[in-house]
């Protein structure tokens, strides 16, 4: 079968997987308001005085959105093995047929215990996607478009929000459970896609190149980054980096999880994994999946679901600039200067609310989890803030969450080092989203103020210890850490906020604007 060699076609495709999720956000955040979902899933009765449906309680409801995540959390880390033994093509096709099977389970969902399966399997899914999704992008991309090819994935999650959304929000006028079962039914066309899409991609040159399919490594490469040339500069350059890495790999045995944990490998695995714990305690999902409650505490009682779709805009709008100039900013400094701005809009609410909010009157909220009330200015100025929060996030931690975990490790551990990493992802996404509906129960505006002293605290563990990656071959890359290898370039005593941006070298590279020497050199490698 041909296969397609544009690289943004490849990538296009790929992130469908990372929209999966995005579907999963707002499915949950558009429905759990509505009178159908509380209906059905009406664990607490009628309220005695309106005669509506109370749906789940706090901690039911945080069950049910923490499912998703937890079998997350178990997919991203079964994707390693997957990932390393079929290719990251093949499970990603994997966790797109899972997904389509959690769906059914959803959309056909009659009680609490059946949505819970549902989005269990539907977590499995993208925890496989999740995962094995940016090393795939990683491994295929040239250095220069590394972190903007990899940033689609968070853009694909934020269309997959904002479309979702929009979905919920027209089928909230249908009645009875139609309003969520149509919703969960068409978030399975996404994954059919997915599947057929790769069937015309290439697999990951770096991967087969592991599984000494040299031949179809370099066909790849040429067709991806060569435009059909076998014998390109950065093709040659590219094959010499992977055919010195694994035959150097080689030496070593089959990879284990344990082998993330040995001294040469402890400190890149402990900052991809922050990494991705930071991302969710930045406080960005929480707030996609419970904005309903948030604007309604703001006064906007049953008309929130249209303020609440204009956050996902901005979420989907300033994703933009990341993708066309990340790899030109760098990846520390976006993620500075994220924090930094999250953390002031979080601690403005926290202030707002704390001063100017009072105790909501009896039923005057359907869901115990909304918690307080407020009123003119001081509302607005926290649905502004909320705003800027997301439009904050999307440009920073969103799209440099999901690039810069493969870009740390070595190929012959990257697939489960990853894996790892996304999984603290979901374990965090998990414990928060079931820990807030009860948080914002019980202890009401001080949530914002853990969030913040979280932003706080990230700032300056990204500032000391995250080196920056961008623009960097991935096999270089592997050099800052990989003090034990032969010619390698060492770091040592070059603290993080001192590593730079290459980007100057990685397009002269693309463009082949180098020496004859250097092109006979690379050659010579490669023949080697």
């Amino acid at each position: 079968m041909k296969k397609i060699g544009n690289i943004y076609f490849i990538a296009a495709i790929a992130v469908i997987g990372g929209g999966l999720f995005g579907f999963d956000i707002s499915s949950m955040s558009a429905i759990i308001s509505t009178d159908p979902y509380l209906c059905q899933f009406n664990q607490q009765g009628n309220d005695p005085i309106t005669n509506k449906c109370r749906g789940p309680d706090s901690m039911v409801q945080g069950g049910i959105t923490a499912a998703m995540p937890g079998g997350s959390w178990l997919g991203a880390l079964v994707s390693g093995f997957i990932s390393d033994r079929i290719g990251r093509k093949t499970s990603i096709q994997i966790g797109s047929v899972i997904w389509i099977i959690g769906s059914i389970i959803c959309c056909a969902s009659v009680n609490i215990p059946m949505l819970i399966v549902g989005r269990i399997i539907n977590g499995f899914s993208v925890g496989i996607c999740s995962a094995q999704v940016p090393v795939y992008i990683t491994e295929i991309s040239p250095p220069s478009k590394r972190g903007r090819l990899v940033g689609m994935q968070q853009w694909a999650i934020t269309w997959g929000i904002m479309i979702m959304f929009f979905i919920c929000y027209g089928c909230s006028y249908i009645a009875g459970t139609a309003a969520f079962r149509i919703p969960w039914g068409l978030q399975m066309l996404p994954a059919v896609l997915l599947f057929l899409g790769l069937l015309f991609m290439p697999e990951s040159p770096r991967w087969l190149a592991r599984k000494d399919r040299w031949e179809e490594s370099k066909a790849v490469l040429s067709l991806v980054h060569g435009h059909g040339d076998p014998d390109s500069v950065l093709v040659s350059r590219e094959m010499a980096d992977i055919r010195e890495v694994v035959e150097f790999e080689r030496q070593n045995a089959d990879v284990t999880y344990l082998e993330l944990l040995k001294p040469n490998m402890i400190n890149r695995t402990h900052i991809g994994v922050f990494m991705q714990i930071w991302s969710q305690l930045t406080g960005m999902n929480v707030m996609m999946y419970y904005i309903t409650y948030v604007f309604t505490m703001a006064g906007l009682g049953e008309d929130v679901l249209l303020p609440s779709a204009i956050q996902f805009i901005i979420n989907v709008v300033l994703t933009v600039p990341a993708l066309i100039w990340m790899d030109a900013w760098g990846r520390r400094p976006t993620l500075l200067v994220g924090a930094f701005f999250m953390c002031l809009w979080m601690c403005i609410n926290a202030g707002l609310f704390a001063v100017y909010s009072r105790p909501p009157r009896p039923y005057e909220f359907p869901s115990p989890s909304e918690s307080m009330a407020i009123e003119g200015a001081p509302a607005k100025a926290v649905i502004a803030s909320t705003y800027l929060f997301v439009a904050s996030y999307a440009p920073t931690w969103g799209p440099v969450s999901w690039t810069y975990p493969p870009e740390l490790y070595p190929l012959r551990v990257r697939g489960k080092a990853v894996a790892l990493a996304t999984s603290a992802n979901w374990a965090f996404n998990f414990a928060l989203a079931w820990f807030v509906p009860p948080a914002f129960e019980k202890q009401t505006w001080k949530v914002y103020v853990i969030f913040a002293v979280f932003l706080f605290v990230m700032f300056w563990h990204v500032f000391f210890l995250f080196p920056e990656t961008a623009n960097k071959p991935l096999e270089e890359i592997v050099a800052i850490f990989d003090y034990s290898k032969p010619g390698s370039v060492k770091y040592i005593g070059t603290p993080a906020w001192k590593t730079g941006n290459t980007r100057r070298e990685a397009l002269r590279l693309e463009r082949g604007d180098i020496s004859a020497e250097e092109k006979i050199g690379l050659e010579h490698r490669d023949l080697k």
